[in-house]
């Protein structure tokens, strides 16, 4: 079954009295014919990666390939330690773990890809942070990435996950967005409060330029998956509480897709416009291509 539509998918799982990551798991094994324990036993092994990739930028400095960034995860784990942070210490650690998966990617690391490799870090940082609040059971967790699966599978047959196709909203929106249903359903929230905080989540996002400074995927992006990791927790504990998205989350993401085709190509990945188009990037630019010459 190809989704397209979240209010599709969250009508299956309120008739099947089920949760959404239940859904899709049913619907893995039909079209997959692999049992419930094949499935699962694949999303535990993924979420080792993610484990393994949170925790190695916050333990060690990660530098990337092109020498334009690294050891901000770290630098951030340190300050937490300090205790005199504005965000409590063990949710900020969050954006701590966003930080270190988009670090080891920059750096060549091994990470998942949530929906992007660009927007790798804020699924893995929110599900390690859930993990670690203790409050949730590990089965749970990895029951979850399924989830976050059904959620990117709505968002990609409808728009588009896709820098090049529709600006970083459609990458580090749609993670963000994916991030923020799958902790509502992990707290217990209805299916309808899961489309909510995809809704919510996705408004915050909706016209968010792709523009990587030299074409690489580290300026802004890094820092981007450390902010949004915040706005899943944000978006999560407003749907939870009862807020809602008064635009319909189905034309929330319509809209995104309708506002990626809109935007320049300069500002959908071509490293172009926006930030990469100012004079410091524009000069790092040089920096990175012109390194090795003359």
């Amino acid at each position: 079954m190809a989704f397209t539509h979240l209010h599709e998918l969250i009508a299956l799982a309120e008739n099947q009295h089920i949760s959404i990551g239940q859904v899709m798991l049913k619907i893995e094994q039909e079209q997959t014919g692999r049992s419930e324990e094949e499935i699962l036993a694949q999303m535990e092994a993924q979420f080792k990666v993610m484990e393994e990739a949170v925790r190695k930028g916050t333990e060690q400095p990660i530098m990337s390939r092109s020498g334009l960034t690294g050891g901000d995860a770290f630098r951030l784990n340190e300050y937490i330690k300090n205790g005199q942070s504005f965000i409590h210490p063990g949710t900020l650690q969050t954006m701590a773990y966003a930080l270190s998966v988009s670090e080891v990617n920059a750096g060549m690391g091994r990470i998942v890809a949530t929906p992007t490799a660009g927007s790798a870090g804020i699924l893995p940082s929110v599900l390690v942070y859930a993990l670690e609040s203790g409050r949730y059971s590990r089965d749970a967790i990895i029951l979850s990435m399924m989830t976050a699966a059904a959620l990117g599978l709505v968002i990609a047959n409808s728009a588009s996950i896709s820098g090049a196709a529709g600006g970083c909203q459609a990458e580090i929106g749609s993670a963000t967005a994916m991030a923020a249903g799958t902790l509502v359903e992990i707290g217990g929230g209805t299916p309808e409060q899961v489309g909510h905080a995809v809704g919510l989540a996705l408004k915050n996002s909706l016209g968010l330029v792709c523009d990587p400074v030299g074409g690489l995927v580290e300026i802004p992006c890094i820092i981007r998956n450390g902010l949004h990791s915040m706005t899943a927790l944000a978006a999560a504990d407003m749907a939870l509480a009862g807020v809602k998205s008064v635009i319909p989350p189905d034309e929330v993401v319509r809209v995104m897709h309708e506002v990626g085709t809109e935007m320049p190509a300069s500002l959908r990945e071509t490293g172009i416009g926006g930030l990469a188009g100012t004079p410091t990037g524009k000069a790092l630019r040089e920096q990175i291509f012109n390194k090795g010459k003359g």
